[in-house]
């Protein structure tokens, strides 16, 4: 995979976190390893021993403690410490090496000024909402919905729901209503927390229209609490610094049938309280994308969470009380609930809600410098973006303080990495990493002890039991397979919602393998332990037997100055022939699609990949559809292009952009009917 771009220090096992693991590990538990591999092998192996380790090692805060680690280990319905009673919320405000007026939570946006919670302003703001909402009626069990971005309102309404023992949801507010409604009518909230609207760079976006028409459709909502966001002259919302409460303003009186956040909020004598609740026992439900029928309603557990992200926080991204972690995310991906978890390890958390692209890419290394992040999440598609954009973003902020960078959301090629250090810094440690809503972590990423090469996901997560396998589901090294996970986790879901029997959960990950979860991707892991991740499984190009993710293909085509986006896919010949590989471009304004252009393009792929993968057509298009997460509908397209109707192939509310669905159905118009 090319050259070595960063090597861990000589003093990594005394500077980082997972040495100081290690050194506990050799101290508690008479193990010595000598590197990660042997490391990783002991985590996946005797999994009683290592998630016992990180149980004791992070010293979980229990009410009652577990009376088993792992009482069976077949998937699906491995049962994790049987007996434990815990509170998630108890352990993240914990925050470990924190003061009581150390800042843990640093929130900017683009609809108000910056907002700062203390240690001991977090801790009040959610012992206040949690009295709110037991005034409310909300015991454990019920349902919280939060239709709000990533504020600190929305942070203390998920600590404060969990710490009652009852269940968090949250959608983003550029959701649309019908996908906001298709996720929420399965779990029925008894409470709906929403905002009035948003800033989306300099425009202001009005969601109370949205917020009615959601609410008329949740009949179990029996409470509706409005945080006045976009215009802080309706109902009273005071943001949740550690400013004392002011008298309230007669304008600020919420909508008839709705509370006002500073009402839920209110001064209160109630003490901060955790019910303490089985490890299993549900934290938040999470959902699929949702973009091809109804989203899956994922259902995470207290305690599968809770040690999933103290394991990868700590160990993998080398957080800890020094550090001032941010992810750009919206509370629709599952991205944020892993952010949130950085208190749980001691990091103080760095929030931002707007547009990430303005007034220019280098917005959010502006808010890195200014907010001293020392570890900088995001995107795949952000990262080309500022490469396609010629950012360097070391020359316009000071990022000194920078440490580490991760991007998921998509593969990351190759000179996506050379460009995070050539222009943001070269001794940082770029991690990229994959998992899913469904794990609600990575299981692939990085880790302190191991140098990062170009294009290359540097291990399999401790824990995590990931393996390639070939068509026959026997395991391969050094080819292309279907990516899966041969041991149960802790953080794989409780379930999904509306599920007794499990029939769909089981559907969903172990059909095509009986015991091992299968996970969507095509992934290859190389002789030492790196993995490449190509694409999503049920979009391959499969085209004269060359089987290839798309992922590759993007790589090549949007390394091409005039293309600024791409969509490929492959229509199946029923005959057996090679089928037809039609790709659409986004091309750079101003540009027009040409015949010299599509010869390039044909020959940079010939080139890169093989002549099998030269598209049989190439058409321009305006956008290529993406999800709210910015992931490409590849799946969605090829419906639409092979027949189903634009309805049936995608739920416009899931996606970011529903109009580039236009497009595709035009075109599927012009054909001849498969």
């Amino acid at each position: 995979m090319g050259d070595v771009l960063w090597t861990p220090p000589a003093d990594v096992r005394e500077r980082s976190r997972i040495g100081g693991y290690l050194r506990w590990l050799r101290e508690h538990r008479g193990l010595d390893f000598a590197d990660y591999d042997a490391l990783w092998e002991w985590s996946v192996t005797d999994l009683d021993a290592f998630w016992r380790s990180i149980w004791d090692h992070f010293e979980v805060v229990a009410h009652t403690p577990p009376t088993a680690t792992l009482t069976d280990p077949a998937m699906p319905g491995a049962r994790w410490f049987p007996g434990a009673t815990l509170n998630y919320a108890e352990n993240v405000l914990r925050m470990p090496g924190r003061a009581d007026d150390d800042p843990v939570v640093v929130a900017h946006g683009q609809t108000r000024p910056p907002v700062t919670l203390t240690a001991a302003g977090l801790r009040e703001q959610v012992r206040r909402v949690a009295a709110g909402l037991r005034r409310l009626g909300v015991v454990a069990g019920d349902r919280v919905a939060a239709y709000a971005p990533n504020i600190p309102e929305t942070y203390v309404l998920l600590l404060a729901t969990s710490s009652l023992g009852a269940i968090f949801s949250s959608c983003a507010p550029e959701f649309g209503t019908r996908s906001v409604v298709d996720r929420w009518q399965q779990i029925e909230p008894k409470v709906l927390v929403a905002v009035d609207g948003y800033r989306y760079g300099d425009k202001p976006v009005d969601r109370r229209a949205e917020v009615a028409a959601i609410r008329a459709a949740l009949p179990s909502v029996r409470h509706t609490v409005g945080i006045a966001y976009l215009d802080p002259a309706g109902p009273a919302s005071v943001p949740p610094g550690d400013t004392p409460a002011r008298p309230k303003d007669p304008r600020e009186a919420a909508p008839e049938g709705t509370l006002a956040w500073a009402d839920l909020a209110a001064p209160t004598d109630e003490p901060l309280t955790f019910t303490p609740v089985p490890f299993d026992h549900p934290l938040y439900v999470l959902y699929s994308s949702g973009t091809t029928g109804l989203p899956k309603p994922i259902v995470h557990g207290h305690g599968g969470i809770l040690l999933e992200h103290l394991k990868m926080l700590a160990l993998h991204h080398d957080l800890g009380p020094a550090d001032r972690f941010f992810w750009f995310t919206t509370t629709g991906w599952m991205m944020w609930n892993f952010l949130v978890s950085g208190p749980a390890v001691g990091a103080t958390i760095v929030l931002f809600d707007g547009n990430p692209g303005h007034p220019d890419l280098g917005a959010l290394w502006r808010l890195a410098e200014e907010t001293g992040t020392t570890y900088f999440g995001t995107s795949a598609p952000f990262l080309l973006a500022c490469r396609k954009a010629g950012l360097v973003p070391k020359e316009i902020a000071d990022l000194s303080a920078l440490r580490g960078v991760g991007s998921t959301g998509a593969p990351l090629p190759a000179e996506g990495f050379t460009w995070v250090y050539d222009t943001v810094g070269d001794d940082l440690q770029l991690q990229s990493l994959s998992g899913g809503t469904d794990v609600c972590t990575g299981f692939v990423g990085g880790v302190p002890l191991l140098p990062v090469y170009p294009g290359e996901i540097t291990c399999r997560a401790l824990g995590a039991r990931v393996e390639a396998r070939s068509a026959d589901g026997t395991p391969v090294i050094g080819e292309l397979g279907e990516l899966v996970i041969t041991a149960p986790m802790p953080s794989m879901p409780v379930g999904f919602w509306n599920d007794p029997d499990g029939r769909r959960y089981r559907e969903a990950y172990f059909e095509v393998y009986p015991g091992v979860w299968r996970h969507g991707d095509w992934i290859t892991i190389n002789e030492r332990g790196g993995c490449v991740i190509t694409g999503r499984s049920d979009a391959t190009l499969n085209r004269g037997g060359v089987r290839l993710g798309t992922a590759e293909f993007y790589s090549v085509v949007e390394g091409l100055d005039e293309v600024v986006d791409s969509v490929v896919v492959h229509l199946e010949d029923d005959e057996g022939g090679a089928g037809e590989l039609l790709l659409f471009v986004v091309l750079a304004d101003g540009l027009a699609l040409d015949n010299a252009l599509r010869k390039k393009i044909a020959r940079e792929l010939r080139t890169a990949l093989s002549p099998r993968h030269i598209p049989d057509e190439i058409h321009q298009v305006k956008a290529v559809p993406r999800t709210l997460s910015a992931k490409k509908l590849e799946v969605p397209v090829k419906k639409i292009l092979t027949g189903t109707p634009v309805d049936s192939a995608a739920a416009r509310g899931a996606l970011a952009n529903p109009e580039s669905l236009a497009a595709f159905a035009a075109f599927a118009q012009t054909r001849p009917t498969p």
